[in-house]
């Protein structure tokens, strides 16, 4: 595949206007999406699955299927704003089932606001690194794919950052599932797609990066199909609030409602039928290094699992205002879309799971590293409860008696 695009560019001029006919099947998103980008295809010979990536959109994961191309398609992608070929100033949500993207978003250390402006959406901008720009392929395989890129990004303060990234997509074998996720097996009538990227930061400037000055963290999100039967799951820390912290921060979007936020032991339950803007966040000392949602009608169970390094707690803080404490942000965060105000149309809707790495406080020439693996598994409930109890010590059922 040749990758000679530019952030003009980037967005294939669409010469036919007559539209992809809507189903979910992973060859249909795939066939759309290759009218106006570039799509890059890993295969899995022993799971029959797949993965759709793209280099204009920053090596982005665009969807994945666990039975080849007549499978389900588990990312969302927006097809309206490629239809309509439009570039947006604030930001293009293209969608995509995990996005390499860069904290901290708001705050005196922020890459989303320009020096000087209020925090408000008025004033919110995506850079265009992470928004528009295409990755270079660095090298590819039928189930591995590497990108890279050079860039400078300046944040609030006016400190600027040089930086190298060098992004790997790996699909993995139904052996190197079981193993990351420490299962005893998935059983003959599951259906599995996984994927692992390792996505790292080197400081190429000669100044070395310092709290004072603000630093990076990676983050990466994952936008997913919303259903009224759709339920996202995270295990915490419990413990003490005057020793650990609130056990979750949802205070992003308002207080969330107790009809879609359930806090039980060990676990957060959180709604994922896209029909409520709402956004969640656990401290370093409250995560664990997974999270997971389950679609109870259809039967998807999608299993998020990241590196957290043990005992950091140095994380940027993504809070809209100028903050006192700049490094006590969140690791893992959830999103539930919808409309922003009555009347407004929601940006999809979709649901996402996101984690992120820490601060990254790099001497120069120095890299810092996140990792994470995406799974997901289609099948009955008998099959599927195996995993979410090795994994997340509970059962299928209380995800869905759980509101």
């Amino acid at each position: 595949m040749e990758n000679n695009m530019n952030a003009s560019d980037s967005l294939q001029t669409n010469t036919s206007k007559t539209s992809v006919p809507h189903t979910d099947s992973f060859a249909a998103d795939v066939a759309f999406m290759e009218r106006y980008i570039d799509v890059i295809q890993l295969s899995d010979a022993s799971t029959n699955s797949k993965v759709a990536i793209s280099a204009a959109l920053q090596g982005r994961v665009m969807t994945s299927s666990a039975f080849g191309d007549n499978g389900r398609s588990y990312g969302w992608i927006n097809k309206a704003l490629f239809e309509s070929e439009e570039i947006l100033e604030h930001i293009n949500v293209y969608g995509g089932e995990e996005r390499f993207w860069l904290g901290p978003e708001g705050g005196q250390y922020s890459i989303y606001f320009e020096k000087g402006t209020e925090f408000t959406l008025d004033n919110w901008y995506a850079p265009k690194l992470i928004d528009l720009e295409p990755f270079d392929v660095k090298s590819q395989t039928e189930n591995t794919v590497v990108f890279s890129k050079q860039a400078s990004l300046k944040n609030y303060s006016g400190f600027n950052f040089e930086m190298g990234i060098e992004r790997e997509v790996v699909i993995l074998s139904k052996t190197a599932v079981i193993d990351a996720l420490g299962i005893d097996n998935l059983g003959t009538q599951v259906k599995a797609v996984a994927y692992r990227t390792t996505n790292s930061i080197t400081n190429l400037s000669e100044t070395n990066w310092t709290k004072d000055k603000g630093l990076l963290s990676i983050w990466l999100l994952g936008m997913y199909n919303p259903s009224p039967n759709t339920t996202m799951f995270i295990p915490y820390n419990s413990g003490e609030v005057s020793k650990l912290g609130e056990i979750v921060n949802d205070e992003y979007f308002g207080k969330v409602p107790s009809d879609r936020l359930v806090v039980k032991d060990h676990v957060i339950y959180f709604s994922g039928d896209g029909k409520h803007r709402s956004k969640i966040g656990l401290s370093p000392m409250r995560a664990k290094d997974v999270a997971g949602s389950y679609d109870s009608k259809n039967g998807i169970l999608t299993i998020l699992k990241y590196n957290k390094p043990e005992g950091v707690t140095e994380y940027v803080n993504s809070m809209w205002e100028i903050q006192e404490e700049p490094f006590s942000g969140d690791v893992i965060n959830a999103y539930n879309d919808g409309a922003p105000s009555p009347g407004e149309q929601p940006l999809g809707p979709f649901y996402e799971l996101e984690s992120s790495s820490p601060a990254l406080e790099l001497k120069s020439n120095e890299t810092g590293t996140h990792i994470q693996l995406t799974c997901h598994f289609e099948g009955d409930e008998d099959a599927l409860n195996p995993i979410v109890k090795q994994v997340f010590g509970i059962t299928i059922e209380a995800i869905k008696n759980a509101f």
